[in-house]
Formats: structure tokens, sequence, C-alpha cells
């Protein structure tokens, strides 16, 4: 059984368990964006830059009230003239000019920021990710990977390019506001404060239920993104089994489930908005009136109540944008907490401290001694136990035998993409563990059974396996693997663009390319996993005879449930259940009347010894 067939046995994989802990009593906070500061810190010139702009649209905002406070006590005051009236009006409007000025200096520096951080994360989280080993990607779901790249990135985006510049804003505003309205009416100033309590409390109570909300928001976008990536990557599946109508179905469910917590995330948002609009307003309304009797009264002036109710407004507005910015901080936070779990994520496969260098030039010896191996998502069952196997330099060993044998298993130990539990794998005499594994994979060259393609050109395709190959390598590759034919007929030739995984090409003819890839790699060891399967009768002779040329000074491992494959093989390894059972030439075991000869009897209708 295949790690990724376990994983869908198990139900869910590593991130899944942590999205239920998450969902768990136990809150998140936003000490998540810590990790979006410390992005934002490498840019220290910028972070400045943009902060001076957030002081100078709070100041000038703040100031367009006193502004206004001279217009009415100075500008219309008895015996002013035009002139007077018109000083005080230019000086609104060189208010105006510097709030403008300093917004678009703002919005520039905040926007350059929350577009540097993100791609900043991206690229660590990508780096990160591509040192993961693949069976990280066989347990956990490689589509929910991908959501929380895009849709948790675009969050976090938001938040630097947006929410934390208006939370900042207001906060200065806030601050500022409140001072300025203590220097104007200390009395009501202290009245208006008598509110805050009444503000923060319900901010506090809806906020702890806003916080989980939020998180399962997100996990609910994330679940339509995996699904839609597997359905479309799936179509001609979907649609040659007319399933169209069941996925529509399944999709409209979980369109409806994330629908229905984000109501309940926006019910929670805008009751919250709503409670604390009207305790401000209603405050402030109650204080206007009460500053009104006193300028009716003669205890200040019309000027300082106007300025009055203008900063309070001011101050009310920024309080009321804090409480709607609190959420997205939230939700912000819940987007970098998902994204610091991938960069937190340590590789299981890594190189020592000191690694042991392979020896060179390179034999191609491979040798397994009592190997047992569990996949880490069924650890109740052994993939294989006790495998001990010795591969020769230059032998060409074939491996056969039943689904979910084993088979494969012996490849991804031997890239060591896995470290058994038990035994040792060696190369050239030096044990896996020992070595840099970029360095041990530098020495192997593999064909799975299905060719994989990326979304590029022909001869980016080709030349994966070697990058810095010349075009007569490449060409000479791609006529070795019975490619070139095909590759000359497209519409550019090498340079034609393949589509999004090779959807361009045929099967057989990805597998081509996959073979030509696996010949530019030149590399001693070739394990091939069905490399023919997809091939018709004639490409198949003639990669088989490219195959049989190249193999010829190299150690071979070949995967074959067609046993054609492997008659010419030097030896034959035959396994059930993780174990060897036989092992000898193709007439040596047709004759022993054993497994082998049980599936060459189906398969070339031989008679059982």
């Amino acid at each position: 059984m295949s790690a990724k067939d376990q994983t869908e046995t198990d139900g869910r994989g590593r991130f899944a368990r942590k999205r239920a802990a998450a969902d768990a009593p136990r809150q998140r906070s936003l000490g998540s964006l810590r990790m979006v500061w410390q992005a934002g810190t490498r840019y220290p010139g910028h972070v400045a830059l943009a902060i001076l702009a957030l002081f100078i649209t709070a100041a000038a905002t703040l100031a367009i009230p006193a502004g206004f406070k001279m217009v009415i006590d100075r500008g219309f005051a008895e015996g002013a003239t035009p002139e007077d009236m018109g000083r005080w009006f230019r000086y609104l409007l060189m208010i105006v000019a510097v709030l403008a000025a300093g917004t678009a200096m703002r919005f520039y520096f905040v926007s350059w920021l929350g577009e540097r951080v993100v791609a900043d994360i991206r690229l660590r989280v990508q780096e990160n990710l591509l040192r993961l080993a693949p069976g990280f990607y066989e347990e956990n779901s490689p589509k929910e990977i991908s959501s929380r790249m895009t849709s948790d990135t675009a969050l976090v985006e938001q938040v630097v390019g947006t929410t934390i510049s208006v939370a900042l804003r207001n906060a200065l505003m806030a601050i500022g506001g409140t001072a300025y309205l203590f220097w104007l009416v200390p009395g009501l100033t202290m009245g208006l404060f008598l509110l805050i309590p009444a503000i923060v409390i319900p901010i506090t109570l809806f906020g702890r239920r806003l916080r989980k909300v939020s998180r399962t928001s997100q996990d609910r976008v994330a679940d339509i993104g995996a699904m839609v990536t597997e359905v479309l990557s799936a179509m001609k599946i979907v649609q040659g089994f007319n399933q169209e109508e069941r996925e529509h179905a399944r999709f409209r469910e979980a369109v409806e489930r994330t629908f229905s917590v984000a109501r309940r995330r926006v019910i929670i948002r805008a009751a919250m908005t709503a409670i604390v609009i009207l305790l401000v307003f209603g405050g402030i309304t109650l204080l206007v009136w009460r500053g009104a009797q006193a300028v009716s009264d003669g205890a200040i002036s019309g000027g300082t109540i106007a300025a009055f109710v203008l900063t309070a407004g001011l101050v009310a507005g920024a309080i009321g944008a804090l409480t709607e910015v609190y959420g997205d901080l939230l939700r912000g936070a819940g987007a970098a907490s998902r994204l610091s779990e991938l960069l937190e994520e340590r590789p299981s496969i890594t190189a020592p401290a000191r690694p042991q260098s392979l020896p060179a030039p390179p034999r191609g010896g491979l040798s397994f001694r009592n190997v047992t191996f569990r996949y880490p998502t069924r650890l109740d069952a052994p993939a294989i136990t006790d495998f001990s196997l010795e591969v020769e330099p230059g032998e060409t060993v074939a491996i056969v035998g039943p689904s979910g044998a084993g088979k494969s298993t012996i490849f991804q130990l031997a890239e060591r993409f896995y470290d058994p539990q038990a035994g040792s794998i060696r190369l050239d005499g030096i044990p896996l563990t020992s070595a840099d594994p970029a360095e041990i994979r530098r020495r192997i060259a593999y064909v799975p059974q299905e060719g994989v393609l990326f979304s590029a050109n022909a001869r980016d395709n080709l030349r994966y396996g070697n990058w810095d190959a010349s075009e007569d390598e490449i060409r000479g590759a791609a006529q070795a693997a019975n490619a070139a034919e095909f590759l000359d007929k497209l519409p550019q030739g090498l340079d034609t663009y393949l589509g999004e995984s090779g959807t361009q090409l045929s099967g057989g003819q990805r597998q081509r390319i996959a073979i030509a890839r696996a010949l530019l790699r030149d590399a001693p060891i070739l394990l091939l996993d069905e490399a023919t399967s997809a091939l018709d009768a004639e490409s198949e002779r003639l990669v088989q005879d490219a195959l049989e040329h190249l193999m010829r000074e190299r150690t071979t491992l070949v995967i074959a449930h067609r046993l054609s494959t492997v008659r010419a093989s030097d030896r034959i390894v035959v396994m059930e259940d993780g174990r060897i059972v036989e092992q000898g030439t193709h007439d040596t075991l047709s004759a022993n009347g054993g497994l082998y000869a049980r599936l060459a009897s189906l398969q070339f209708g031989l008679e059982s010894a």
C-alpha cells in the first residue's frame, strides 16, 4: 500500500489534527502576528517612512477641528474682515494639502510593505517546503498547503497593507484627539471617558467568540480551495463517469458550510460594531447636549464646542474603526499562525552534521540489510519486514510481486525519502544516514510509473534531469527515448509549452519525456518503476532497446507487473507482503512452481512446474 493510500485510510493528515487542536477551547491571540512584524522589520527605512506618514496624516486630521475653531472664533468674530476670514480658510486648505500628501505617502509605503512582506513570507515558506521529505506531503494534503500559500498570504497582505495602517492611524487619532479634548473642555472629556469601560467590555466578550469563528472560517475557505483543485485536476474522470452533478452537490455543501460559518462571523462583528457605535455616539450626543448648554451660558465659545464635536466624532470614529479592525487582525493572526506552522515544520530527512562523502568515482552498489519499515501513517502495518538485498554494481535486478508487496517502498528508501525503523541501507558501502541526501540523489535517476511533467516547455521538462545539458545532449536523450519524432512535430518544437502537467501530450509521450530526463541524469543507478507501462508496443520496443543499452554500464532496479519486460534481468526478486519470497532468473523461477511461476502462467500461459 502506498503512503498516499495510507494517508487516506488514516483519514486526516498532521495539519488536520492541528486544525482540530486549534478549534479546541484554547484560543489564539494576536501574538501570531509576531512573524509578520519580524518580516516587516527587515525594511526599517520603509517602516520608518510609513510610521512618519501615519503621524502626519493623524496630526493633519486632528488639526482640522482646530482649524474650524479658528474660523468660527476669529473668522466670524465681530469686526473680522473678509481678509481675516480668508486667512483662516487658507489655513484649513493648507491642512488639507498636508493630509493629502501624507495619505499618498502612507498608502505607498504601507502598500509596499504589505506586498514585500507577503512576497518574503511566500519565499520563506516555499524554501522550507522544498526541504521537507516527500513523506510530509503524503501525510498532509498538498492542496491544503497550496491554499495556505494563497488565501492565507492574501489575508496577511491585507493586514500589513491595510489593517495595521488603519489600526495605528486610528490609535494615534484616538490618543491625540483625547489629549486635545482634555485641553479644550476637561469636564466634558471626563464624561466622555466614562464610556470607555462600556466599550471595552463588549469588545472583549465578542472578541473571544470572533477569534474561534474566524479561524474556522479560514479553514472552510481552505477546504473549498482544495476541493476545486482536486476536481479540476481530475475533470476527465469526473466527466467520464458522469459525476458532474455529484461534484456540484458536494461543492455546494462545502460552500454552504463556509457561508454558514462566515455568516456567524459577520453577525458577531455586526453586533459588536452596532453596540460599540451605539454606546460611543449615544454618549457623545449627551455630552454635546451638555456642551451646548455651556455655550448658551457663555462658559465656552461656539468654536470650542464645534471643535469638541468634530474631535469627539473623530475619536469615536477611530475607536469604532479599532473595533472593526480587531476582527481583521484576528483573521490575519489566524492566517499567520497557519503559515508559521509551515515555516516551523522541520524536515524529517536531513544531512548529518558531518556527512560522509560517497566514493568517487561512483560504483553503483546498493545494499539493504535486515530493513524493516513502517510508513508514519500506518505504524501498525510494516511495508517491508527484515528485507535484505545486495545489488552489485552494474547488475540489473527486477522486482516483481502483487500490488502492496512493498516494491515501490524499496525505491523510496533507496532515495532516502524515508529512513527505516530497523536495518541499514548502503550506497557504495556508505550508510545512507551518514551521507548527504542531495549527494545520494545525484547518483540516482528515477522514472516513475506515470511521467510527471511541469507547466513549462518541452526543453525545460527534458533538462530537468540535468539543467546544464547541451542542446545536443537533450536531443540525444530524446532520440534514445523515442521522443524526438513527436517533439519535432510540436508547433514550436522543444520550445512548445506543454500545458499544466503536460496535458497537451498523451500518456505515452509524457512517459518518454520522463525516460529522456532520466537518461540526461547520467546517474550510476537507475530506478525504473513500470517505466514502459504507458507505451504502445512499438514505442515500448524502441525505448526498451535504449534502456537496455543504457543499463549495460549502470546498476538498475526495475519494478514491473508485465513480466515480459524483466526476462533479460540478471536477477528477479519476487516480493510478497513486504518480504522476498524468491530470487533467480526467469527460467529458474518459472520452473520452481512458486509465486513467480503462478504470475508467469497468467501472463504467458506457462504450465506450473
